[in-house]
């Protein structure tokens, strides 16, 4: 749920307003130059470059000391000022990622049976700790790489789709060549028993993005928009993210708000590393349940990397009834305060993220992020930065275009998939909450058990 750093972004226009169309965008022209390569890439039967594999490949061209690019490190360095904010900064192309961050987000939900095993939970206290379990586990799938990189700034108007199977879902079992489809929602082809997610870059100024998950099946949705801002601290980069996130079981009527953490990109001239760090909450209103949760940054002197500390509380009490502690990239244990009772909450080394499963590139329409992004992508791959340059700059003056024609037309920019909730953020248009309030004989799914129960 985080970004590392922040860069140049830009603008584009939506012609349609259906979520379940093709929309044209403005000013983005579809590039069909091949990319030069340095390094062999995946092809296709036809001898195409295969972007759907380059997408799925996780191996990582290490741009490993910063000492070895010294003079683009300096040419940097002589754009900033302690301080200053890095909006305007343009990054240099080989620290990317070679992934947007609208993809990025979609990590938060690697383990998708950890979020959909919220619902499942027979008590309060239960629900609470399971939520807090899947968001403290889900931060370790964003990073990709050991060194830090930053993924693509989103442009205006760029969707990214995906969806998850999970263990022991029908449609994972069945073998029948139909598929029962849910229709609409975030992602109309997959199934109920999936996982379905969309994001959307909502607004330039700020950088918005928006993003929803959904399982129709387990009757449960997330919903968040979050921005950042970036500040050059001297030998690192902070960025602070402003935001929120809720996620909804709907037959309990219990919603958990969320916050996140801030972020630092530490060692900018040597081996650069992503650090978290802040405290965030997790709060239920219903239940009166609360988690504080603190990301500790590294002291300077000695003290480990990573670790972070949570205490759970119900109501008024001023007592935890559970604690949590460890590194979010490895390993937390938890304890029941009153029974004493201690377990694992996750160890990374046995939580393998589940692959996203994403449309082929070549059937997406042009504001999707992998068909944006794709030669750049490409570029990166092959070690070509001066291709991955071009295309870059190539999207950034398209973007550009397309805002100064809005602007001499006096037109507005509007969203596809997110509207404005007023002073509180963003929200989905069509969630499953709306969607099933709407229908009509839809069977509703309640807990064995809502009680408390003993710990």
């Amino acid at each position: 749920m985080l970004r590392a750093l922040t860069s140049r972004r830009w603008s584009l226009r939506r012609d349609s307003e259906s979520a379940s169309r093709t929309y044209p965008v403005e000013g983005l022209v579809e590039q069909e130059t091949p990319t030069p390569t340095t390094v062999d890439l995946p092809r296709t039967n036809d001898g195409e470059i295969d972007y759907d594999a380059l997408y799925e490949d996780e191996s990582d061209n290490d741009l490993g000391s910063m000492e070895n690019h010294g003079s683009v490190v300096t040419h940097l360095l002589s754009q900033v000022k302690i301080g200053m904010d890095l909006t305007k900064v343009v990054l240099p192309t080989f620290i990317l990622e070679r992934r947007s961050l609208l993809e990025m987000y979609a990590d938060s939900f690697a383990h998708p049976d950890q979020f959909v095993k919220i619902v499942d939970m027979p008590t309060p206290k239960e629900r609470m700790v399971q939520v807090v379990r899947w968001y403290l586990s889900s931060f370790h799938a964003g990073r990709k790489s050991q060194v830090a990189k930053k993924p693509y700034n989103p442009i205006l108007g760029e969707v990214f789709r995906c969806h998850w199977d999970l263990d022991g879902s029908t449609d994972t079992q069945n073998t029948s060549t139909e598929k029962h489809e849910v229709g609409d929602g975030p992602v109309p082809w997959c199934s109920p028993d999936q996982l379905s997610f969309v994001a959307e870059q909502v607004s330039h100024h700020p950088p918005i993005s928006a993003f929803y998950a959904e399982h129709v099946n387990k009757r449960i949705q997330f919903e968040a928009w979050v921005w950042t801002k970036s500040k050059f601290l001297g030998l690192s980069i902070g960025v602070h993210n402003i935001g929120r996130g809720v996620v909804t079981l709907l037959d309990l009527g219990e919603e958990y708000s969320v916050t996140f953490p801030n972020g630092y990109g530490r060692s900018i001239l040597t081996v650069p590393w992503i650090e978290l760090g802040g405290q965030v909450s997790i709060e239920c209103p219903q239940t009166g349940h609360k988690a504080n949760v603190e990301f500790l940054t590294k002291p300077f002197y000695g003290g480990k990397k990573h670790r972070v500390t949570c205490e759970v509380f119900a109501g008024s009490d001023k007592k935890p009834y559970y604690t949590a502690q460890g590194e979010w990239n490895s390993r937390m244990d938890g304890r029941w305060t009153e029974s004493g009772k201690t377990e694992v909450v996750f160890e990374v080394a046995n939580m393998k993220p589940r692959r996203k499963l994403v449309s082929p590139v070549s059937r997406q329409p042009a504001h999707e992020s992998r068909r944006v992004w794709r030669h750049v992508t490409a570029a990166l791959r092959a070690a070509d930065t001066d291709a991955a340059t071009a295309a870059k700059r190539r999207l950034e003056q398209q973007q550009r275009d397309g805002a100064k024609r809005r602007a001499d037309a006096g037109d507005k920019w509007l969203t596809q998939l997110f509207s404005p909730k007023g002073e509180d953020g963003w929200e989905y248009n069509t969630p499953l909450k709306k969607r099933l309030d709407t229908s009509k004989g839809t069977p509703q799914r309640k807990p064995a058990n809502n009680a408390e129960g003993p710990r």
